[in-house]
């Protein structure tokens, strides 16, 4: 008997009607399960983050930049892996929802309503992996290095341009849901692993802008320079008043934002709507053709 078929990944045509279906399924679950999934998914994310800042902190200064990014990538993987492999609702993976949904096999209420629920759950999770991280003080260890890294990378994400800040919203859920397209092709965890790895290390490394991720780094950086002691401050290169930028209004009207309407376009239109009509336009056409 020939069992190959068993093991090899499933071609593009097929991982399109995978994620058909895989997005029909997302929308019809349970909202209570539904932002179950989605709070894990903002904690997994929040962790690839947390250990990508702290590889970040060790490699600085010794390695060239470029490197220090790439491992950056690397670990961030992390993340991704744990919402693909454990199972979990991510916004960003979850903007390929519109495949089904472009197929008329959900409607626009099914579809929001998903994308709001998973939206508010990523947030609650990357919300209280900052609030654990903060409570165990993990950003004060290596005499600081590890805060030092999230204040300057949160920093830097507020002081970004609206325009900007879309754009680098875009590339980066372009690479994220090309990841999770890829894993629509796997048979077995390593492949999945395997898939993942590569697109979200290119959109770390690149310096993207995730709106999940985010959702714990900039808050993270907030309530370090507003909650920090002076032991931590004593330590590190900088103070408070460096960080200025650093307040909620900023995180949330000149990066989070233009950042999740970045990641709304790049995973909807350049990966999800791109994939449906390559692969999955002809076949609706057929079926209203059918009922005509």
């Amino acid at each position: 008997m020939d069992t190959s078929s068993r093991f090899d990944a499933l071609l593009p045509p097929e991982m399109a009607l995978r994620a058909e279906s895989i997005g029909v399924a997302k929308a019809e679950l349970g909202a209570v399960s539904t932002l179950a999934l989605a709070v894990l998914a903002g904690a997994f994310i929040a962790l690839g983050a947390m250990f990508a800042a702290t590889v970040a902190s060790g490699a600085a200064g010794v390695l060239p930049p470029g490197l220090t990014r790439l491992l950056s990538g690397l670990v961030f993987s992390l993340g991704l892996i744990l919402v693909v492999v454990g199972g979990a609702e991510l916004f960003t993976g979850n903007t390929l929802i519109i495949m089904a949904w472009a197929s008329r096999r959900l409607s626009h209420t099914a579809l929001i309503r998903n994308w709001t629920l998973v939206y508010a759950g990523n947030f609650l999770g990357a919300i209280g992996t900052v609030i654990l991280v903060l409570l165990g003080r993990q950003y004060a260890f290596d005499d600081g290095a590890i805060g030092s890294v999230v204040l300057a990378t949160a920093t830097h994400k507020v002081r970004l341009g609206f325009l900007q800040a879309l754009v680098l919203g875009i590339l980066a859920n372009g690479l994220v849901c090309l990841a999770v397209w890829l894993s629509f092709s796997a048979r077995t965890t390593t492949d999945r692993i395997l898939a993942v790895i590569f697109p979200i290390s290119a959109f770390v490394a690149a310096g993207f802008e995730h709106s999940i991720a985010n959702m714990y780094s900039v808050p993270l950086g907030i309530l370090i320079r507003t909650h920090a002691d002076d032991a931590f401050w004593h330590t590190v290169e900088s103070a408070p008043a460096q960080h200025a930028a650093l307040t909620w209004p900023n995180f949330l009207l000149h990066n989070l934002l233009p950042v999740t309407i970045g990641n709304i376009i790049g995973g909807v239109v350049l990966v999800g709507a791109t994939y449906w009509f390559i692969y999955l336009r002809a076949r609706r056409a057929a079926a209203e053709t059918g009922r005509t």
